[in-house]
């Protein structure tokens, strides 16, 4: 019966390592298309399932194998959902679309001289802005 219950356990740890791994792949790809979505309650509730397929393997009585693998899971599936908790990233109601119109602005450029937005009106552009944590 010990047996059994630690192929139960593993089989949960790695279940638990697959589900965070995945749900971290797509929402890295979602980043990489700039897509994130408003609603992230998908993604917390599949990272919070790893920490609980993870928590279950060590109930199960895991492996050493499935227990380093229900760690991972526990780790990687409890930071997304403290990051969310902790860090309210809404887009503005303003925001710039693709394919939008450029706002109207003035800014210093990597030389020290003003820049107009208005220099690009009828051109393609890409405006790319970093938000800064610090």
């Amino acid at each position: 019966m010990k047996i059994r219950a630690k192929k139960v356990g593993t089989t949960l740890g790695v279940l638990a390592l697959v589900v965070a791994a995945a749900t971290v792949v797509l929402w890295f790809r979602r980043i990489g298309e700039v897509d994130i979505p408003e609603d992230r309650t998908t993604y917390v509730i599949f990272f919070l399932s790893a920490v609980a397929l993870g928590v279950g393997a060590f109930v199960a009585g895991a492996r050493w194998f499935g227990g380093v693998a229900a760690v991972l899971a526990i780790v990687i599936g409890s930071f997304f959902p403290f990051t969310v908790a902790i860090s309210r990233q809404e887009v503005a109601a303003n925001a710039i679309r693709v394919g939008g119109s450029i706002p109207v602005f003035s800014a210093l450029d990597e030389n020290g001289e003003v820049f107009e937005s208005a220099t690009l009106a009828g051109k393609p552009a890409l405006i790319k802005f970093f938000r800064g944590h610090w």
